[in-house]
């Protein structure tokens, strides 16, 4: 049986989880809490404890990680490389990345053959995880595939919400724009990789439509009927640390590899369309 091993089953593997499972796939996936294992368990992903339980490497015949790495490194190669280098059976190797790998172009055109400049920590910390786990996978003769996320957005993670409540922010920044991806669409991606291998390849995983972020969230409201909330001036506006990381770097991603070699055609090829399925499924 094809089982697939998810290490750190958050929201995009449970994507591909609801993909895979109907097509007759053992889909075994790790979460740090009971009460998301008794969820993931609701989806009819068989769930582990990790840390904590020991993992079925001997069992899986595909391998996805989604874990980010942490200031010592990637948690998952720190525990758990020696196992993966040993399980030779492979036939699949999945790890989640970011474009944030690319660092600043202000609002230039990036694939995947542009050179790794991350502006900021968290970029700098996948760069250096992306090659960890190549290294271990060339030396280990395992089939690494390496794909690289836009902003995730989906059901139940969008704008709407905030838009409702009255805290969205139309943050105005000159040039800025952000590339996005739906979760469904990371989640077709990923199986139609997972059915035609190509070890060592790197894609990126976006729609064909970056955009500047307070476009997106004028359009929310709008289509909630509500009203647009106000320009705030970037130098005006204050930000958590991660938002001030996302504002730092502005580019549009190229996503033609995942179309003309994995043959997908995105279900929501950009935010318009996106946010009117989440609209029509969410309410």
């Amino acid at each position: 049986m094809k089982t697939l091993l998810s290490i750190g089953h958050g929201y995009s593997a449970r994507a591909l989880a609801r993909v895979l499972i109907p097509q007759g796939w053992r889909v075994i996936g790790t979460v740090r809490s009971a009460d998301k294992a008794e969820e993931i368990r609701a989806e009819g992903v068989e769930p582990l404890i990790w840390p904590g339980e020991d993992l079925p490497f001997d069992q899986a015949t595909h391998l996805l990680t989604s874990v980010a790495p942490n200031e010592a490194g990637d948690p998952v190669l720190a525990a758990l490389g020696d196992q993966i280098a040993a399980a030779k059976h492979l036939e699949w190797v999945g790890y989640l990345s970011t474009v944030g790998v690319y660092g600043d172009h202000q609002g230039g055109w990036v694939d995947e053959d542009t050179p790794l400049t991350p502006a900021t920590k968290r970029g700098r910390a996948r760069v250096e995880a992306e090659a960890a786990w190549t290294d271990l996978c060339r030396a280990a003769g395992l089939p690494l595939h390496i794909f690289r996320l836009a902003g995730i957005y989906g059901p139940g993670r969008g704008p709407f919400e905030k838009v409702r409540q009255g805290t969205a922010r139309r943050i105005i920044k000159e040039g800025q724009v952000f590339s996005r991806i739906h979760v469904e669409d990371i989640a077709q991606v990923l199986a139609a990789s997972i059915a035609q291998p190509n070890p060592g390849r790197i894609y990126n995983v976006c729609d064909n439509d970056p955009a500047p972020p307070q476009d997106v969230i004028a359009h929310a409201a709008e289509l909630l009927g509500l009203p647009v909330p106000p320009d705030i001036p970037y130098d005006e506006a204050s930000f958590t640390p991660m938002a001030r990381s996302f504002y730092a770097e502005s580019k549009r991603v190229r996503n033609d590899r995942l179309k003309d070699e994995l043959g997908v055609t995105l279900l929501y090829p950009d935010y318009r369309s996106g946010l009117a399925a989440i609209l029509e499924t969410d309410g």
